[in-house]
């Protein structure tokens, strides 16, 4: 009987004993409290460089005819570059593309013993200006020696790095208010940076053209703007504009 006592009371003492595996639980409010934002940016910038891509096509019965033609048709185009005073560096050509044309016919056996009917021979013209002001000029100049196509327009700026630089500080500075002002809404305070991402788009404007064809033409955002200078050039018929660089960032800071 004595053991048996014993036993039972071993047993009550192992039930009752807390164990060591058994999950804790953290108090409400012991985890860290944050306010999460985002601050955007945009800062409007003149252009200062154009990129061109324009293209030549030839047509003939015989292959050799139409890379002939295609060819005179691009030196044509190369040499009116050089005398507006492009240099060479800015002025890049692409491979030759060749297409053959065959004449439509419903019996696919009939179409296989045929010949082309023509070959169409094209080859793509790529020419930075740092001029913007000569953009109409050498434009309106390629079209009449040589070149039948407008690929693309875009304008662009060479200083991407430190307009960028400029709007994540804004967008920093925007993020820091909005967080400020969610925080003395609140009655707390804003603490320190947890954790922060940012991103960026812009920079350039891409005018829409066909592949072969002609000119076709729950978080708060705080939104800064920034006129960085005055867009375009006098004279012409030109109107550039400005061009959008914009910052976004995201973060999240500890509630004081």
């Amino acid at each position: 009987m004595l053991r048996l006592a014993c036993w039972w009371l071993l047993s009550a003492l192992l039930i009752a004993a807390p164990s060591s595996a058994a999950p804790r639980y953290l108090a409400p409010g012991a985890e860290s409290r944050a306010i999460s934002v985002s601050g955007s940016a945009e800062i409007k910038v003149p252009p200062d460089e154009v990129l061109l891509s324009v293209g030549v096509e030839s047509r003939a019965v015989a292959l050799a005819d139409a890379k002939r033609a295609n060819d005179a048709a691009v030196a044509k185009a190369l040499a009116f570059l050089r005398a507006s005073g492009v240099p060479d560096k800015d002025v890049q050509t692409d491979y030759v593309n060749i297409e053959p044309r065959y004449p439509y016919e419903n019996d696919l056996k009939v179409v296989e013993r045929l010949r082309p009917e023509f070959y169409v021979v094209r080859k793509s013209i790529g020419v930075r200006l740092g001029r913007i002001g000569a953009y109409e000029e050498v434009l309106a100049g390629l079209l009449a020696n040589g070149a039948q196509y407008v690929h693309g327009i875009e304008f662009r700026t060479t200083q991407l790095r430190k307009h960028r630089d400029a709007a994540r500080a804004l967008a920093i500075r925007a993020a820091q208010e909005k967080a400020d002002a969610l925080a003395g809404q609140l009655g707390v305070r804003r603490g320190e940076v947890q954790a922060v991402s940012e991103s960026y788009s812009g920079g350039w404007w891409r005018g829409g053209v066909g592949a072969w064809g002609n000119v076709g033409g729950g978080q708060g955002m705080q939104n800064v703007v920034q006129q960085a200078g005055a867009g375009g050039e006098d004279g012409g018929t030109l109107a550039v504009g400005q061009i959008s660089v914009n910052a976004t960032v995201n973060a999240s800071f500890a509630i004081e």
